[in-house]
């Protein structure tokens, strides 16, 4: 049964059946439920497009640069918009000096575990994060969680909001498909930091690090996933709909995992090292 079809046999107003039991029962993530692209007017999703390819050029322009950037281009954009699109895209700047976007400071930050630790073996260091992905008419997001000695794409996800809750939904089936690892590493978004995900960590005796704000090589792993997920799929097939989305990214995923050689890897595929297959 298709993934569209099992999504139209799923009833959010069921008095007697919980829609996670339902999605459950399916084998759908909750997230897949909502697979409806968040709408936005064609101007700030155009903006929002920019955004996403300028972010590969220029990760370190921050919010004056931007609105210099596209008041040159012939926007009429100011500082309250231009930092609410910014949000919408997860745009984090990257400083020399600690700086970042979307973090709550009411929430610990636990500190970078990764810095001079040799990573010899999989299931040692997981990393994860969220990235924007634009379509044609509105945008999703795209949350993966990568195996940093193999670069082998654990677990990933599309929805239409960065929840807490759909980023351990996340890591919990990846710890239940794959088993723990030593050290996951984040950023310093909400998400991360919120006290669903950070207990689900906790519980499974994980050790906890983030990234240090604004700094460029703390997620360079994952940044790199971003930048060959997009340039290689992403900007080529545009999606209309939140179902050929997931569609097109699973295909992208097993090729990359099964398929795709890495450099890094002395050209083998994620999977050959992350199994350990020859």
């Amino acid at each position: 049964m298709g993934l569209k079809k099992r999504i139209s046999l799923i009833e959010p107003d069921n008095p007697e059946i919980s829609l996670c039991a339902q999605c459950a029962a399916l084998s759908v993530s909750r997230s897949s439920f909502y697979y409806v692209p968040v709408g936005e007017s064609a101007e700030n999703l155009k903006i929002m497009e920019m955004l996403d390819h300028q972010y590969m050029e220029t990760p370190f322009y921050g919010l004056q640069k931007l609105l210099s950037h596209f008041r040159d281009k012939g926007y009429v954009i100011n500082t309250k918009r231009m930092r609410r699109l910014m949000r919408m895209v997860n745009w984090k700047t990257i400083y020399r000096e600690p700086k970042t976007t979307i973090s709550d400071q009411t929430h610990y930050k636990y500190p970078y575990l990764l810095r001079n630790l040799k990573i010899e073996r999989i299931n040692q260091v997981w990393a994860m994060d969220i990235t924007y992905l634009p379509m044609q008419k509105g945008f999703m997001y795209l949350t993966a969680i990568i195996d940093l000695k193999s670069r082998y794409v654990i677990n990933w996800s599309v929805s239409n909001s960065m929840s807490a809750e759909w980023c351990t939904e996340v890591l919990e089936e990846a710890i239940r498909t794959h088993g723990t690892p030593e050290i996951c590493n984040t950023d310093q978004g909400v998400q991360f930091t919120s006290e669903f995900f950070i207990n689900t960590l906790k519980s499974n005796d994980i050790k906890i690090s983030m990234d240090g704000r604004g700094r460029a090589l703390d997620n360079i792993f994952i940044e790199r996933l971003w930048r060959s997920v997009k340039y290689e799929h992403v900007y080529l097939n545009i999606y209309d709909d939140g179902v050929s989305l997931y569609k097109g990214l699973k295909k992208y995923f097993q090729f990359y995992n099964w398929e795709r050689s890495h450099q890094t890897l002395d050209y083998k595929t994620p999977i050959s090292v992350y199994k350990k297959v020859a």
